[in-house]
């Protein structure tokens, strides 16, 4: 356990929530970097990489000819991938440091990927411009963040569980310094600093109980609900029956989650 590393914590059961994440995730990751055109000899930045498990994917894009730089504020997190990259024997350099400590060498990066990352902080736009700066002629950036995490809901949708879904909008707007909804400023930063905008889409997971997908917002709801007990966003009670709401959703064939939307923004230097 880690203080302060991620407001959703670093402890073993969030690896494991993490690494279900990026199943469910993983094409639409795979999709960007197609996007961006991400292949063999490149230098990816990979901002925010937590475990690991886009950064060993990436190394593997890169090849033996490449490189994969990964930074994370968390040495667990970091300790975590270097086993991997050690076993693995993948080209990968890691650092661990915050992004306003993170130094790099102008005009050395092909490209950078970042997922959920620029959300906890405070400063995105000032981010992006070192990674701009650090990015050669032609070097591009996939980023995929929030647009809107307030689609989160349930059909049927269950007064309890509404309660306790609110509640971590609330955590994730007021507890963390930086904006959960930032993707939706994506395009409007990279204009303001002069890259270039090669496409948007926007993502959406529509998750039933007898679907992978459906184990994401499980998983983040009855990790994340009870952190919020302590810290007065919602009673012991209303969590239990939020959980009990989650449980008997669940149980219905034909319930539905609609996830917070996601936007991705592929930019470029010119």
């Amino acid at each position: 356990m880690e203080e302060n590393a991620y407001i959703l914590g670093t402890e073993a059961i969030e690896l494991h929530r993490l690494g279900l994440q990026h199943q469910v995730w993983a094409s639409e990751a795979s999709r960007g970097w197609e996007i961006a055109g991400f292949r063999p000899g490149q230098i990816i930045l990979d901002l925010g990489c937590g475990p690991g498990f886009c950064t060993t994917e990436l190394a593997f894009v890169v090849g033996d000819t490449g490189k994969v730089i990964g930074v994370d504020l968390s040495p667990n997190y970091v300790s975590t991938l270097r086993q991997q990259a050690e076993l693995h024997a993948l080209p990968i350099e890691l650092r661990t440091c915050s992004f306003d400590e993170m130094e790099l060498v102008e005009n050395s990066l092909d490209g950078m990927f970042c997922r959920w990352a620029l959300a906890w902080v405070p400063n995105p736009d000032e981010v992006l411009l070192k990674v701009k700066n650090a990015l050669k002629p032609g070097g591009r950036m996939v980023i995929q963040e929030y647009f809107d995490w307030t689609t989160f809901q349930s059909e049927p949708s269950l007064p309890q569980l509404k309660k306790g879904i609110a509640a971590c909008y609330r955590s994730m707007k007021s507890e963390q310094p930086g904006d959960i909804d930032v993707g939706r400023k994506m395009p409007a930063i990279a204009e303001a600093l002069g890259i270039k905008l090669l496409s948007n889409r926007s993502i959406s997971k529509l998750a039933r109980p007898s679907d992978l997908t459906w184990e994401w917002p499980y998983s983040f709801l009855k990790i994340y609900m009870p952190k919020l007990i302590e810290r007065g966003l919602i009673s012991a009670e209303e969590v239990a029956g939020a959980l009990t709401e989650l449980e008997a959703l669940t149980a219905m064939p034909q319930a539905m989650i609609l996830c917070p939307t996601v936007v991705e923004v592929v930019l470029e230097k010119s």
